[in-house]
């Protein structure tokens, strides 16, 4: 092979099928770990890649697993584990795509939280790639339900996140399913000892790939803070929205299902919203997308994982109306402004007890971001007044007035009114039940300090609960990084759990349905331990 950076898909040694979707759908040349991983993978090497969240390792590793399909026989011939569901979501995403010249071939995502017969249902229709998370897919070893015995090559994305969310026990026993002859890849941001131990038992003389990491600040985006109390964040976004001059914004929430809710709550505030989340369909995502770009809506509320790759110049804003817990991911959120030269403007709520974060977060980057202001009743007053003026202009220069100046002539000869006060109540009438100029209202109490707390889960050793199944369900049902997980405490009938007090109320309201080792389970926040 060339010493050559290789410039097309097609020097990879890839098929034409596949260099050929991936050219559709716009990869113009390979990334650095796409150009270092798929021809050692082609060869039917083992490799261990090292690279982070945004470098393109999901075609790296897609690409190559496809190739190695025969789409006539009817098996598990490819499996990737995932840390979380939105990942494995991601992850089939892509495959998806990427085997679109590929007749035949079959793509299932097996995750917790999804039902269990809709998953054996298409299992035993046949599929040829399955991607999964390590809980759900052991459920289906156990069950009987999923054979792995001729899958031709696995791979393991973000081992370093499934050895935080403690799965690796579940990652060697389902390795173990597979055969002799199955090729494995390990990608991994970093490489702790207990991800060199797995490496070194499963991978047979793998090849090494590392790419280093990308630039971290963006020089053309201004960063800011605002604190602001969980339970007036909505409050605040509303009056950054309404006292920023935006061209387009985003705003990040962290699930798909805050990510409905602001958008549902922007939209009855009288704001050109909508959402963008992984629940969408392609067609739905594009429409939002499209009509960002055409400045038919103002605002999308969006997940990380929906807003990956999205590139629209006209957002002069984001939004981060949650902190992420990766760090990472705050750098890819704020590249989506600041496009094409222009200056972008990033905004970054943090609660009270998420200052801890936001010290790590700047740590991380580099910069010490300006901490800024709420905007004040009196700002948001302000800017009504502007936009109302501004409103009444453009209305005046209107065609088509004349037949209303006749009816406000009228009134006055009538009744001897002020047109002041006519076209005041006009414009009252035209601002519906939102008020003009807003009360100022007394400043807020500060949220309790943080710290962390024990919940508890009615779910055991009795129920053959391991901590992998509990980090697991927290994880993908509470939306809480494995990281953030404490010490686990597993009883014969029920589990403490260690969590961020400022993640409790979050947790309490997402994990209401969630279903741990087939047991719906019930969640509480556990009394102190006494002295």
């Amino acid at each position: 092979m060339s010493t050559d950076a290789p410039s097309t898909f097609f020097d990879l040694g890839l098929i034409e099928p596949l260099a050929e979707a991936v050219a559709a759908l716009g990869y113009e040349a390979p990334t650095p770990i796409q150009a270092l991983a798929i021809p050692p993978m082609l060869e039917g090497r083992d490799l261990i890649g090292q690279a982070q969240t945004g470098t393109g390792k999901t075609a790296a590793f897609a690409l190559p697993l496809l190739q190695k399909l025969d789409p006539s026989v009817k098996a598990v011939q490819g499996l990737v584990l995932c840390p979380t569901r939105e990942l494995a979501l991601q992850v089939a995403e892509a495959i998806f795509k990427y085997r679109s010249g590929l007749a035949g071939v079959r793509v299932l995502p097996i995750y917790g939280g999804q039902p269990i017969p809709l998953q054996l249902k298409r299992l035993r229709k046949g599929v040829h790639v399955v991607v999964g998370t390590p809980g759900r897919l052991l459920d289906h070893l156990e069950r009987g339900s999923l054979d792995l015995s001729q899958v031709r090559m696995a791979v393991l994305d973000e081992g370093d996140e499934m050895l935080r969310m403690g799965f690796l026990d579940d990652v060697e026993a389902i390795l173990e399913a597979t055969n002799d002859e199955t090729q494995i890849a390990l990608f991994s941001a970093t490489m702790p000892p207990d991800i060199k131990r797995v490496a070194e038992a499963a991978l047979e003389n793998p090849a090494h790939v590392v790419v280093e990491d990308a630039p971290l600040t963006v020089p053309a985006i201004t960063q800011q803070v605002m604190r602001v109390p969980q339970s007036r964040k909505l409050e605040g976004l509303a009056r950054v929205l309404e006292t920023r001059e935006a061209d387009a914004t985003l705003i990040f929430a962290r699930t798909k299902l805050g990510c409905a809710e602001v958008a549902d709550k922007l939209q009855a505030q009288g704001f050109s919203a909508d959402a963008l989340h992984g629940d969408l369909s392609q067609w739905q995502r594009t429409r939002v997308v499209e009509a960002l770009k055409d400045g038919q809506i103002d605002i999308v509320v969006a997940t990380d994982v929906a807003a990956r790759g999205l590139d629209v110049p006209r957002i002069s804003h984001v939004i981060n109306l949650d902190m992420p817990y990766d760090l990472e991911a705050y750098v890819h959120r704020i590249g989506r402004t600041g496009r094409a030269g222009r200056e972008g403007v990033a905004t970054l709520f943090v609660t009270p007890r998420e200052v801890r974060l936001l010290k790590r977060l700047e740590r991380h980057i580099g910069v010490a971001i300006e901490r800024v202001p709420v905007p004040s009743t009196t700002e948001v007053s302000k800017a009504r007044v502007s936009e109302l003026k501004s409103q009444l202009v453009e209305a005046m220069s209107a065609p088509g007035l004349e037949p209303y100046r006749a009816v406000v002539e009228e009134l006055c000869r009538e009744g001897e009114l002020d047109p002041v006060d006519i076209a005041a109540a006009a414009a009252r009438m035209a601002r519906g039940d939102q008020p003009l100029v807003l009360p100022n209202a007394p400043a807020a109490p500060p949220d309790p300090q943080g710290g962390r707390v024990r919940i508890v889960l009615q779910v055991g050793h009795a129920d053959g609960v391991r901590p992998g199944n509990i980090v697991g369900a927290i994880a993908n049902e509470g939306g809480l990084p494995g990281k953030y997980i404490g010490d686990i405490d597993i009883r014969d009938t029920h589990s403490f759990v260690e969590v961020p007090a400022g993640a409790v109320d979050q947790l309490l309201a997402r994990m209401r349905h969630t279903i741990i080792r087939r047991r719906p389970v019930q969640l509480r926040l556990a009394p102190r331990k006494r002295r």
